[in-house]
């Protein structure tokens, strides 16, 4: 079983198989969402299997994403969640509801800030959002509109919230989507699970790590900004 045929809900388990992706260099970018210090300090006992998957899987298949994107000279993008007032009244609604949801994550907070294995390098860009969705809550379709992508890849966390509605919004702009499975999670396995089939074949294609590192093209060299090449 590959891509083309895992992830099937209902509406699609007699479809066709969707076609292989054409990704051009320029056009694709990986987006890298919500991966922040702040989800991985859990430390009831209910949430080791998602920081087992974190750690183990989404983490080491995020860095190896970016670092295959950096190499072929290809966009790499992250979005976080934050606010920008201190006090946190810029947040949605959303984002300050009662509950699990109603993190105050200010801008400069450790807490707010993406983990350290994916730490952007300098240039690449970070947009700070106040809603679930990385295109509702920015300026992210402009960026991506100007950059000139028409394929974006989309990781991290939570599958079912955060990474939903990131694709959802971008599907509804006409971006193509591709989501990895084995570099996001939500909070168990079976949300997780059942978010991908929700998502597959009508907001995106779902993919592994591995397939879709098959399918990238190489764009302009990238830098060296090792201190020796200064």
């Amino acid at each position: 079983m590959n891509w083309k045929t895992r992830h099937r809900s209902f509406y699609y388990d007699e479809a066709p198989e969707p076609e292989t992706p054409v990704l051009l260099a320029g056009k694709v970018a990986l987006l890298v969402i919500d991966v922040q210090n702040t989800y991985l300090e859990a430390d009831a006992p209910r949430w080791a299997p998602f920081l087992a998957r974190m750690r183990e899987t989404v983490i080491p298949n995020n860095a190896a994403l970016i670092e295959a994107f950096r190499d072929r000279g290809l966009d790499v993008l992250f979005a976080r969640i934050a606010c920008l007032l201190a006090d946190g009244r810029d947040r949605s609604l959303s984002q300050r509801k009662p509950g699990w949801n109603n993190l105050l994550l200010p801008k400069d907070a450790p807490a707010s800030q993406i983990v350290p294995e994916l730490a952007p390098r300098a240039g690449e860009i970070v947009v700070t959002k106040t809603t679930d969705s990385a295109l509702t809550g920015t300026s992210l379709r402009l960026i991506l509109a100007n950059l000139g992508i028409t394929h974006v890849v989309c990781t991290g966390i939570f599958t079912d919230q955060c990474v939903s509605s990131t694709v959802r919004s971008l599907a509804d702009e006409s971006f193509d989507v591709i989501v990895i499975d084995d570099a996001c999670a939500a909070g168990t396995d079976a949300l997780h699970a059942h978010e991908l089939e929700v998502l597959n074949m009508i907001y995106c294609n779902v993919m592994r790590t591995d397939e879709l590192i098959a399918l990238l093209p190489r764009g302009r060299l990238a830098p060296d900004l090792s201190a020796a090449a200064l």
